[in-house]
């Protein structure tokens, strides 16, 4: 039998802590909650979740922090729960590397059907999967392996949530062709982040910080329009 996936609940108010363990563990995940930030980050490494359920206003370490220090040293799955609905909260969540940010209160359906689609793009290959059918796109200096979800960048690995490595994935697949920020949202982030457009823009931002432009390459603005993966020469 396959072991189940781990899930990192961190929440100071134990009854929605409880709650979404309830509505984990009958999908067949395993849970852990903590109650504050430091103990988050004490048990991350001991615990090795598969995703983190994370709170933005923790007493002591607040999840942003949280989240930055994970961040720093692993590519693990974030979703960030919060009652702070404004666009700030959410870009700054974003720009901090979660993979994604649920308003509270929610709906014990949606949580569960944003934890499986988080954990779906976050799946590495599996050992015996035949080259053949891997997804690999490679220009000078980068190789995009979405297989396996790794980025090669001048020889060296570089840590990538799932939705950038998706994102320079597909861009990089149709070198040169124009995706509008809706498109990109479409086919990236699904129906559900349909007209909040900053968030391409965070994670291209995110992106050009990771992987400066090439020679041969870049990862260009059409202004008023989208972006593309520029192919030169």
């Amino acid at each position: 039998m396959a072991a189940k996936q781990k899930i990192l609940i961190v929440d100071d108010d134990a009854n929605i802590a409880e709650l979404i363990s309830l509505y984990l563990t009958k999908e067949c995940y395993e849970t852990m909650i903590v109650n504050d930030g430091e103990e988050a980050l004490s048990v991350f490494k001991t615990f090795q979740p598969n995703l983190i359920l994370l709170d933005l206003m923790l007493p002591g370490i607040d999840g942003y922090q949280v989240c930055r220090e994970i961040r720093s040293k692993s590519s693990t799955p974030i979703i960030m729960l919060s009652a702070k609905g404004e666009v700030f909260d959410k870009v700054l969540g974003l720009e901090l590397g979660a993979d994604d940010y649920i308003i509270k209160p929610f709906d014990s359906k949606e949580l569960v059907a944003r934890v499986k689609a988080v954990l779906r793009r976050y799946q590495p290959a599996k050992p015996e999967a035949p080259k053949a059918t891997a997804k690999i796109v490679e220009y000078p200096d980068l190789v995009i392996n979405q297989t396996n979800y790794s980025v090669l960048y001048q020889g060296h690995p570089v840590d990538m949530p799932p939705k950038e490595l998706e994102l320079l994935y597909f861009l990089a697949s149709s070198p040169n062709q124009v995706f509008t920020r809706e498109q990109l949202l479409d086919h990236i982030w699904g129906y559900e982040y349909i007209g909040d457009t900053r968030t391409v823009d965070v994670h291209i931002k995110r992106l050009r910080e990771k992987i400066k432009d090439h020679p041969s390459w870049s990862l260009a603005t059409v202004w008023g329009i989208g972006y593309k993966f520029e192919v030169k020469g």
